[in-house]
């Protein structure tokens, strides 16, 4: 299936219209990006994919939308975590597997932690967690957004006024070189003149703080579902003592570290995080979404002994 760089759907939600990407039938799995990016970040895992599933991935307001939200739309962390909520109630879609990346990763973590009625599995590829939100060399945004407003968006659509520009910051996030119609589709609504879309970017920068990630960080132990941490080892933001601690936090947490891969793994190793996402959503149905089930069918599919659900991290 070839891999599409824009979306095919919109909703209207209380915060506003959003697109979206919607392709392929079967399970539910629903795909969040992070900052400067849309749902193009997860182009061609959703086409390595929507031959067994269901693949949504949506437009986040994060400065690559092409229609801003509404004025006095909550774009807080906690905010965009309820938008994200209200995507899955507006749609009636269930036994969802929540997929993240960068700060869109942090922002799936909010969402399990106040809005986890509807997900039954997550998966977390590099991203913000704890103490960090954003991590330490990424905090300038912030800080600028609550110094300069949206002064601040002029300034970051100054400088990645370029491809040259634009495909440098690239380069600290992924491994793989972006074509023009990729920086595209990132960088030119940021470019576009539309005011509201800066004051969108400006608003989420201005509230970015770890208080949220260190908050939801606590209701951790009760998400009785299972995880998968896939975490590229070549990253120059999102530290790998995160990734452990997710781990360690979580009830039912897998780790597995992917080579060749800064923090865009959705960029830099589609077809191994498709893969990998197949496989842990198979495993799980096959073994029911909840721990205490999948361990009660497991002992039954071995003939009634004991199987580990210990969580366990394989390097790649």
């Amino acid at each position: 299936m070839a891999a599409s760089l824009h979306t095919n759907r919109e909703v209207t939600l209380p915060q506003g219209v959003v697109r979206y990407r919607d392709e392929g039938t079967g399970p539910t799995l629903v795909f969040v990006h992070g900052l400067l990016v849309n749902s193009a970040l997860w182009r061609d895992v959703i086409a390595g994919l929507a031959g067994q599933f269901r693949c949504l991935a949506l437009d986040l307001p994060l400065g690559a939308h092409t229609v801003p939200l509404n004025a006095d739309a909550d774009l807080s962390p906690s905010g965009v975590a309820r938008l994200i909520a209200d995507f899955l109630v507006t749609l009636d879609l269930h036994d969802v597997t929540l997929v993240g990346n960068d700060t869109g990763g942090a922002l799936c973590q909010l969402t399990i932690a106040n809005h986890h009625e509807r997900i039954t599995r997550l998966i977390l590829t590099n991203c913000d967690a704890f103490e960090d939100f954003f991590p330490p060399l990424l905090l300038p945004f912030s800080y600028g957004a609550r110094l300069l407003g949206t002064r601040f968006a002029d300034l970051l659509t100054w400088t990645l006024q370029t491809k040259r520009a634009q495909r440098l910051l690239m380069a600290t996030v992924s491994l793989r070189r972006a074509e023009d119609e990729t920086l595209d589709a990132y960088f030119s609504a940021l470019s576009s003149g539309d005011r509201a879309i800066r004051r969108d970017l400006t608003q989420f920068l201005q509230q970015v703080s770890n208080r949220y990630t260190i908050e939801a960080a606590k209701s951790f132990p009760q998400f009785q579902h299972p995880v998968l941490i896939l975490w590229g080892k070549n990253d120059l933001f999102f530290s790998a003592r995160n990734a452990r601690r997710l781990q360690q936090e979580f009830p039912d947490a897998r780790l597995e570290f992917v080579s060749q891969s800064r923090a865009f793994v959705p960029e830099d190793q589609p077809i191994l995080l498709a893969q990998k996402i197949r496989e842990f959503v198979g495993e799980s149905r096959a073994f029911g979404s909840n721990r205490q089930e999948r361990s009660e069918v497991a002992s039954e599919f071995v003939g009634g002994s004991a199987v580990s659900t210990t969580p366990t991290t394989t390097e790649e």
